[in-house]
């Protein structure tokens, strides 16, 4: 366990980092840890570069098991299976493809395309923003392994029950009906080589930074003066874990955002720093990314607003459900 929590502490806390940001801080620019301007400061450093190099190196990596998923193995795995199996393996799919919220309408076109009932393809479409192997890392290495892991089950857990319910709704008929005409062929799998995987994953990790690096600072920044700047009573008082509409007014924020669960994390450290009840700030996190406004905007592009409409209802319940059961047992994982 000793080894364990040195390696968990090194290699995904940094440690090492965040004494030689300290040490930029205090010797290099002369400024107090202890101090706002110096708190903030070594806040936004140390979590700007702890964030890209986890984030490369996981994005290299996933991309590497990523290269094994493309959308057509994934449609060819989900075709295969039927009921709450078929919701739960696409909500599985979810974690190791490289699709955003913002992928909701190709993706929507190509499972309704394929055949796939309208079940599997929402369990795919909310666990794939939600959820993903990057953002289990980078919550263990800003709280702990029994947060992450919980926050993937539960992530799990609403993908499969949201996409159960809306494919027992029988709203098909909501769907545009362009894309019930769509017909997708059966493509050969492309069979790529080691080099061909290689350039796959440094794509991906130059995609993938390229999209987010902007959010990342912005949250950074956020999560810096949240963190030295507002007065805890203040947040408290307004997202406070005994308040019983903090994980409401979190989940409603979250929505109109636009932002990556990599630019959301550092903000989430901040606001439980100040006490903020864990499933408040996890409903956030949720929230901007399995609902965020210009996904529910696209998707609305592709079906009608009964079936849109019946999507945010659950995804929303759904999230601020566990909000508030996270915010009661919360004590068993902090």
């Amino acid at each position: 366990m000793n080894i364990f929590q040195w390696l968990n502490d090194q290699l995904l806390r940094m440690q090492w980092l965040h004494d030689l940001v300290r040490l930029l801080v205090e010797e290099v620019f002369g400024l107090s840890m202890a101090s706002r301007i110096g708190g903030s400061l070594h806040f936004f450093i140390y979590d700007v570069i702890k964030i890209f190099i986890l984030l490369s190196v996981l994005i290299f990596g996933i991309s590497w098991v990523q290269s094994y998923f493309p959308p057509e193995r994934t449609r060819s795995i989900l075709g295969n299976m039927r009921g709450v199996r078929a919701n739960t393996m696409a909500a599985l799919l979810g974690t190791v493809t490289p699709f955003c919220s913002c992928s909701s309408i190709p993706l929507f076109i190509g499972f309704t395309g394929a055949g796939l009932p309208l079940a599997v393809t929402f369990s795919f479409l909310i666990s794939s923003p939600l959820v993903d192997l990057a953002s289990v890392i980078l919550l263990a290495s800003i709280f702990n392994w029994p947060i992450a892991i919980a926050y993937v089950v539960v992530g799990l857990v609403l993908a499969v029950i949201g996409g159960t319910l809306i494919g027992r709704a029988g709203m098909e008929r909501y769907v545009a009906e362009f894309v019930r005409q769509q017909r997708v062929g059966e493509l050969p799998l492309e069979q790529l080589t080691l080099k061909d995987r290689l350039a796959f994953a440094r794509e991906q990790v130059r995609d993938i930074v390229s999209r987010v690096w902007l959010y990342v600072l912005i949250g950074v920044g956020i999560g810096a003066f949240i963190h030295n700047w507002i007065p805890q009573s203040f947040v408290t008082a307004l997202l406070g874990q005994d308040k019983w509409w903090s994980v409401i007014v979190a989940t409603l924020i979250g929505v109109p955002m636009y932002a990556d669960i990599f630019g959301t994390l550092p903000i989430a450290e901040a606001l439980v720093g100040k006490g903020v009840g864990l499933g408040t700030v996890l409903a956030f996190m949720m929230a901007v990314t399995a609902l965020s406004l210009p996904s529910l905007i696209m998707l609305r592009k592709v079906v009608e607003p009964p079936l849109l409409a019946l999507f945010f209802v659950i995804v929303t319940g759904g999230i601020m459900l566990i909000g508030y059961v996270f915010n009661a047992f919360s004590h068993l994982l902090l």
